[in-house]
């Protein structure tokens, strides 16, 4: 595994000039969550009022695989070599889309160049790592350079929607929380060996890969941190067909955990890339002492609410469609009740971090807060390590940074 470099105590100025110059963007990783972000860059700027951008160079390993992409993708060019990309005068901001073992120098190297960074979650392999970067994000942040971690559900409209109910108080004191992360792209034993399925690479399996997601949303949603934390992982599948044969799975196929919080909520967690049926069903249950919120990522423009102050005889869940233009990043999408997808989270989170570079704010979510997570990801390994032990943690204060349209 790469070690990252250390951060310097100063970082230059962002590198580019008038604000009316477009920033040049480099995207590094083409794969799956390159293609999701490159559809984000290409159609940000025909929805949203951001700065002028160019979508500059891609970035990837494979010369040829890489130039078709950034054809495809609508980059003006590709290249092999992200070293001598980001220190191109022309490169104002560096999206960092390639496996995680990579993250920590490309965004350290980056960052020290006066880059403006997006990195894809989870910040990186391991806590040495990610503080690492959340160091040089400090530095550079000093120098107006900005830096975000991709937490891309944060810009699901109907979880920013339940985030302002949860603030208001509309459900009152939170007791707990059920969040459950779900797909099945594992379930078969004969499914081939990946990076992901490899420690050196992947860091962890669905641990790393989905709970970090599950996790950072009960911290966004209810402004709260973690305190204790029990853990269980589990591999189903310790071995798969590779290109010599069976290789040893080093990651774990699902993980449990519960968290203790801060305000004295308590939330489960679980995870898993063996449930069968599941495609990528991230489920959300909120409940407090004066209403309850449901989420299900597989109808993600839907957000249901029980109020428990109504009187007894009129209580139900309300189905609440989130598609007005008074629901968060909706006005500039389409009419009342023609839904939006996937997708739309990244050009949300696109939006976002064009819209923090020109005021100078800082975006969130932070490395800081991306290493809060990188905490608790840590702990759950280390609670299932001891045979679910109990594992303190220090509460870490949540950004106030504002979220949505």
């Amino acid at each position: 595994m790469t070690t990252p470099v250390r951060p310097s105590d100063q970082t230059p100025a962002p590198a580019h000039g008038p604000a009316s110059d477009p920033l040049g963007v480099a995207a590094i990783g083409y794969a799956f969550m390159g293609k999701a972000h490159s559809n984000a860059w290409r159609n940000v700027a025909s929805f949203f009022d951001v700065p002028a951008f160019e979508q500059k160079v891609l970035v990837g390993r494979d010369a040829e695989s890489v130039a078709a992409a950034a054809a495809k993708y609508g980059w003006a060019e590709s290249a092999t070599d992200w070293r001598s990309v980001i220190e191109r005068d022309d490169i104002h901001i560096v999206d960092i889309c390639a496996p995680g073992w990579m993250h920590a120098e490309i965004a350290v190297a980056a960052l020290a160049a006066g880059k403006h960074v997006l990195v894809e979650k989870p910040l990186a392999n391991t806590i040495a790592e990610a503080e690492a970067m959340t160091a040089a994000a400090a530095v550079a942040r000093a120098n107006g350079v900005q830096s975000m971690i991709g937490f891309n559900y944060r810009r699901v409209p109907a979880l920013a929607l339940a985030r302002e109910l949860i603030a208001e108080g509309r459900l009152g004191t939170v007791r707990h929380v059920r969040a459950a992360y779900l797909q099945d792209w594992l379930s078969d034993a004969e499914s081939p060996m990946t990076w992901r399925l490899r420690k050196e690479t992947a860091g962890s399996g669905a641990l790393g890969d989905i709970a970090s997601h599950a996790i950072d949303q009960v911290l966004f949603l209810l402004g709260d941190a973690v305190t204790e934390v029990t853990g269980r992982l589990h591999t189903f599948v310790n071995r798969r067909p590779g290109a010599d044969g069976l290789e040893d799975v080093t990651v774990d196929d699902a993980a449990w955990a519960t968290l203790t919080l801060a305000s004295g909520a308590i939330a489960s967690v679980e995870v898993s890339r063996v449930a069968t049926g599941q495609k990528n069903s991230l489920k959300l249950e909120i409940y407090g002492d004066k209403g309850t919120i449901l989420f299900d990522l597989e109808n993600l423009n839907e957000l249901g609410f029980l109020d428990a102050t109504a009187p007894v005889r009129e209580q139900g869940f309300r189905r609440i469609l989130v598609n007005e233009p008074e629901h968060p990043y909706l006005e500039a999408w389409w009419p009342q009740g023609h839904i939006i997808g996937w997708e739309h989270t990244f050009t949300h989170q696109i939006r976002d971090f064009l819209l923090a570079i020109r005021d100078g704010s800082q975006p969130s979510p932070s490395f800081e807060e991306g290493l809060n997570v990188q905490h608790v990801l840590a702990a759950i390994e280390e609670s299932a390590a001891a045979k679910s032990s109990l594992i303190q943690l220090s509460p870490k204060p949540t950004s106030t940074a504002t979220e949505g349209a």
